[in-house]
């Protein structure tokens, strides 16, 4: 199993690189007491078969720090791969960002420059072998952009979600991008295509085939082609693009028909008709 120890400096950037580590498959416990992590990575194996995990571990475990070097080789003798990652800013950095949250510091009073300089005491052996990283420069897109590109999945690839709706309905709040091609000719007032769906060839020849439709599946097409790479850039992990019509059962379901043709083929694509199953 693959596993990942994250720790650091409390202000360093240890949530977000959990969180990131989280989006990408890893199993993340936060702040494991160290002598369970054995078993913990003992007990994914034999549920879960999962085959990667992370654990954020930083000064709030005092008393288990001294056996930090102990719990890791424990790890490492039982075959698992191991790597550290010690995240850290200079106390500027650090003092800026406690004023910016309003957090309080795990190991201060009032005095936030204690507190800081006793973290870094403490956490001096963690720190020892592993991989340091100085995120003073990075803001959180930064921050997870690093985690992606160094622990992502096989192919770090973003995951698009399209999805078609009826605007009578509703937007849907999960959406990232929404699209409106209510302007396109509706099938719903064709004999005949009423009662098929924008799955049906028809419908889809209907939509896709006038100049209009054709023209905005090529705007749509090219914007994607354009925005994805740029999204998954920021450290965006998933897209959910929206194409909406007014009942959502022919246009918007054609159009994401298309679309899903030319997108799956350099991303990871889901696609989800939500009003589909809608009567007329």
């Amino acid at each position: 199993m693959r596993i990942v120890i994250v720790t650091g400096l409390s202000g360093g950037g240890k949530t977000t690189a959990l969180r990131t580590l989280e989006d990408i498959g890893f199993y993340c416990v936060d702040n494991l007491p160290l002598p369970l992590a054995s078993e913990l990575v003992g007990l994914l194996r034999e549920t879960h078969e999962e085959e990667s995990a992370a654990i954020s571990v930083d000064s709030r475990q005092q008393e288990y720090l001294d056996s930090y070097r102990k719990e890791i080789s424990k790890l490492k003798d039982a075959g698992h791969a191991v790597e550290v990652l010690f995240l850290e800013a200079d106390d500027k950095v650090l003092l800026r960002r406690y004023s910016e949250t309003r957090r309080k510091h795990p190991l201060a009073g009032d005095d936030i420059r204690e507190g800081i300089r006793r973290d870094r005491e403490s956490l001096a052996e963690l720190r020892e072998g592993a991989i340091v990283v100085d995120t003073g420069s990075f803001n959180v897109h930064q921050m997870r952009a690093f985690v992606l590109k160094r622990y992502g999945d096989r192919d770090g690839n973003l995951s698009v979600s399209l999805m078609s709706f009826g605007f009578k309905y509703g937007l849907p709040p999960e959406a990232d991008v929404v699209f409106d091609v209510r302007f396109l000719k509706n099938p719903y007032f064709v004999p005949g295509l009423r009662e098929q769906t924008g799955r049906d060839e028809p419908v889809a020849e209907f939509v896709l085939g006038s100049e209009l439709g054709a023209e905005m599946f090529e705007k749509l097409r090219g914007l994607l082609e354009f925005t994805l790479p740029q999204f998954q850039r920021e450290g965006k992990s998933y897209l959910t693009v929206a194409v909406g019509c007014t009942g959502g059962r022919h246009r918007s379901v054609a159009m994401v028909e298309a679309l899903k043709k030319t997108v799956s083929d350099d991303w990871k694509v889901s696609v989800r008709h939500r009003d589909l199953g809608r009567g007329l």
